[in-house]
């Protein structure tokens, strides 16, 4: 089975443990308050950017799923697909990070290869993935031991059905699950080809003030066909199908809502014609 190694350690994020440590432990002074659900956090949405420009959001999120309740799986969905694109999973072995390897979740993964067609990936064939890959080191420091089962998937209906069938299929195993999906937001500047607003101030306000909020506003609504529809209007989710099939998952499990922990640009970081913004979001139980 082998392990899945490393591809955007000491460039994307630091390629040490002890580096890994620092970063995230100085993530965790700077993190904002976590939402307020009286039965837990169960999952959220998190960017994928290098973490120099969002890994503080990410970890913040991940970091609000540590409660009372141990996860045995994470479900993550991400991956920069289309809608003719396949589905992509690993079934066994493991994924490296620089603090640790992470076991994949077997059973759930055979469960649903045996009823959605995938492509399947393993430790020495694989596509490059930064959306899932990023969150990883955050998942290992915070829930060392858990498994993780790491998705690809693209935006189109039947993504939606298998965010639902995975959670199905945690319920039946007895297993609890957490459930991230992966994504950036509006991709602007000439260097995306995407400036409907030119550039400067007006620019960095419509992509904060009305492309990115529709977006967000669709994930706090845990409307997965607004999610992706939304995305092919406007551009304005890189990864909408890991959003829908996340929020699908989470629903089918009983959760209902959603908060906003953090919202910024790239622009805010290091300003430049160019920008990506990014969000962090968490959904949880009341009752």
């Amino acid at each position: 089975m082998g392990a899945r190694k490393t591809d955007f350690a000491g460039t994307w994020y630091p390629g040490t443990e002890s580096e890994c440590r620092r970063i995230i432990e100085t993530f965790s002074e700077v993190s904002v308050p976590c939402a307020s659900f009286k039965k837990g956090i169960f999952g959220g949405i998190v960017p994928h950017a290098g973490w120099y420009y969002s890994g503080q959001i990410a970890f913040n999120v991940i970091k609000c799923l540590k409660g009372d309740i141990a996860p045995d799986v994470f479900v993550i969905f991400g991956r920069h697909l289309h809608q003719g694109s396949s589905n992509y999973i690993m079934k066994d072995g493991s994924w490296d990070t620089p603090l640790g390897g992470l076991d994949i979740e077997t059973d759930l993964a055979e469960g649903l290869i045996s009823e959605f067609k995938f492509t399947i990936e393993t430790s020495s064939r694989y596509e490059q993935d930064n959306t899932i890959e990023l969150q990883l080191p955050f998942i290992k420091y915070l829930f060392p031991d858990v498994k993780i089962l790491p998705i690809g998937i693209p935006p189109k209906a039947s993504s939606i059905k298998i965010g639902e069938r995975v959670s199905e299929l945690a319920e039946e195993a007895g297993k609890k699950m957490f459930v991230i999906g992966s994504t950036d937001l509006t991709h602007y500047g000439y260097n995306y080809g995407n400036a409907p607003k030119g550039i400067g101030k007006k620019a960095v306000e419509w992509v904060k003030n009305e492309n990115d909020k529709r977006m967000i506003d669709m994930i706090l609504k845990m409307d997965p066909e607004g999610i992706m529809s939304e995305s092919f209007a406007n551009s304005n989710a890189c990864c909408s199908g890991a959003v829908a099939a996340a929020v699908s998952a989470l629903k089918k499990s009983g959760v209902l809502r959603g908060e906003k922990l953090i919202y910024r640009t790239s622009y805010d970081v290091r300003p430049d014609d160019s920008f990506v913004g990014y969000v962090g979001v968490v959904f949880g139980k009341d009752d």
